[in-house]
């Protein structure tokens, strides 16, 4: 533990001071660097994630810092670095383009028409990728001096830079992905790096073994057809067929560990808040009836730590312009920080794991 956080009171008020959960956290002293990446040039229906990043950092001082699964997690050392204005600029200037060709499109009219609005997408695609390659860089440098990641979006695009400096990193890893929607279009809307294109463009990472889905419940035909010609790369968990499963008496247990049987060793989950019942989310770009509870998937992800399995790296995308979408967004960035904390900790004890205080409360009762 840091010395900044050697006299820190963890039940004492959050201090606004800049940081996640107002922690005293520098970069030198944290374990874990958080990036807001405030990108959402290709949305395609409601806007406002790109302020994402500033709500779930508004909202997490007001979070306590015991967690039922590692209680000690806070003492890992949280930092989230500046938000990057000029990003956030940046976006909403191709906002306000990109919103010129999805009306174009949606009018039925070529692109090439006049005006001619191909060299915007070529702008808007060089705008994307110059934001891959910054977070790629940050990533990079950041594992460089021994820090964990996590990545706070934006819309979904948000973490490509991300995967890429993972794949850099591991010659093998899965990733666990929770959304509404299976984001594997090709370049939706001629935007190569679309919000609904970020796991068809990390199916292009060859490093990355295995997709696992969870939560499907708006998709394409074409997206279908691509998860079951993918020789079972990708794993589809359709919303509907969840549910009926839990209503015939399947439990919800069951079906974790199932769908954690499929990931290899090394596992990102990479968290689209829409993938959760609206309620929790409701200013999230693109709701879809559905989904699921927050502890159900709290629950996947606790599974996924009992399995021996390693969370190498997390985002959460998605969060909407609003205060209590900030605030659900900043239990799911704690909880997943905790447990990455947690599966780290186990591989570097070769497996042994500490009795968590969950597993207490369960052999109490």
């Amino acid at each position: 533990m840091s010395n900044q956080l050697k006299d820190y009171n963890p039940s004492g008020v959050g201090e606004i001071n800049g940081n996640l959960l107002g922690l005293p956290c520098d970069y030198e002293s944290a374990n874990l660097i958080v990036f807001g990446v405030p990108w959402e040039v290709t949305v395609s229906y409601g806007a406002g994630t790109a302020n994402g990043p500033q709500r779930i950092l508004d909202a997490s001082t007001q979070l306590d810092l015991f967690d039922f699964d590692n209680p000690d997690g806070w003492k890992q050392g949280i930092f989230m670095e500046e938000i990057p204005q000029d990003i956030l600029e940046k976006n909403t200037y191709y906002r306000a383009l990109a919103a010129k060709i999805i009306e174009r499109l949606a009018q039925g009219k070529q692109l090439s028409d006049t005006p001619d609005l191909t060299p915007v997408l070529t702008e808007i695609n060089q705008a994307g990728q110059q934001v891959n390659q910054w977070l790629f860089e940050n990533c990079q440098a950041a594992f460089n001096n021994g820090k964990r990641v996590a990545v706070i979006g934006g819309d979904h695009s948000s973490p490509l830079g991300y995967f890429q400096a993972l794949a850099a990193k591991y010659p093998n890893y899965g990733i666990l992905h929770i959304d509404a929607h299976a984001d594997l279009r090709d370049a939706y809307e001629g935007f190569e790096f679309s919000h609904a294109s970020i796991m068809f463009n990390a199916m292009k990472i060859p490093q990355i073994s295995k997709l696992v889905q969870v939560g499907l419940r708006d998709i394409s035909h074409d997206e279908v057809q691509m998860i079951d010609q993918s020789d079972s790369r990708i794993i589809a968990y359709y919303d509907p067929a969840i549910k009926q499963k839990l209503y015939s008496g399947t439990t919800w247990i069951d079906l974790c560990r199932e769908m954690i049987s499929h990931l290899p060793e090394y596992v990102y989950i990479s968290f689209d808040v829409d993938g959760l019942d609206p309620k929790l989310c409701p200013s999230t770009g693109t709701p879809v009836p559905g989904g699921l509870e927050l502890e159900q998937t709290f629950c996947l992800f606790r599974e996924l730590v009992n399995s021996g399995r390693k969370i190498i790296g997390f985002d959460i995308c998605e969060v909407g312009d609003a205060e209590w979408d900030g605030n659900v967004g900043a239990r799911v960035v704690y909880k997943l920080a905790n447990l990455m904390d947690l599966s780290n900790r186990i591989q570097e004890s070769g497996g042994r794991r500490a009795q968590s205080f969950a597993q207490r409360l369960r052999q109490e009762r």
